[in-house]
């Protein structure tokens, strides 16, 4: 009987983390200025910076606080999944090297949700990224182009930041 309940257990513990969404996969950013690509590593996801959208092909490619290129760089290296549908883990803002807090779901859409925040999840702001479904070069130069791929919109000349 021990065994029996046991296997159940087992059975319906890997069966949940089969009916967990998938968030691993490229990610256009809110902003539609990166795509992201989030890899599994270890026990949790690990997600890096893997094309950036330029403005004109000779743009220099943005580099983090270091001077150092933003292609490739790790943005989320330990987020674990604490429940079906939710990772936590920690973000680093690669404009200024600061460590944040990070849950990583996906919405009803099938479009992930970060949620980035100091401290407690309470104080914080979240972002809605989007499948990739275009081609990134291994430079992560991604010229301008009139619309960008998205599994949810095309986007004629992707908007420009605020100032």
């Amino acid at each position: 009987m021990t065994r029996l309940f046991a296997s159940v257990l087992f059975l319906l513990s890997a069966s949940e983390a089969h009916a967990s969404p998938n968030l691993l996969g490229s990610w256009l950013t809110q902003g539609h200025d990166g795509v992201i690509v989030i890899s599994s590593c270890g026990d949790g996801v690990c997600a890096r910076i893997a094309g950036v959208f330029l403005d004109r092909p000779n743009d220099p490619m943005p580099v983090d606080y270091r001077g150092v290129s933003q292609c490739e760089l790790p943005l989320i290296t330990d987020a674990a999944q604490i429940r079906p549908n939710l990772w936590k883990g920690h973000i680093t803002d690669p404009r200024n090297g600061s460590v944040y807090g990070v849950e990583l779901h996906l919405d009803p859409h099938g479009d992930l949700a970060l949620h980035g925040f100091l401290g407690i999840p309470l104080l914080g702001r979240t972002q809605t990224w989007t499948r990739y479904t275009g081609k990134v070069p291994s430079d992560c130069r991604i010229q301008p182009a009139n619309t960008v791929t998205s599994h949810t919109q095309s986007l004629p000349n992707r908007p420009r930041p605020g100032p």
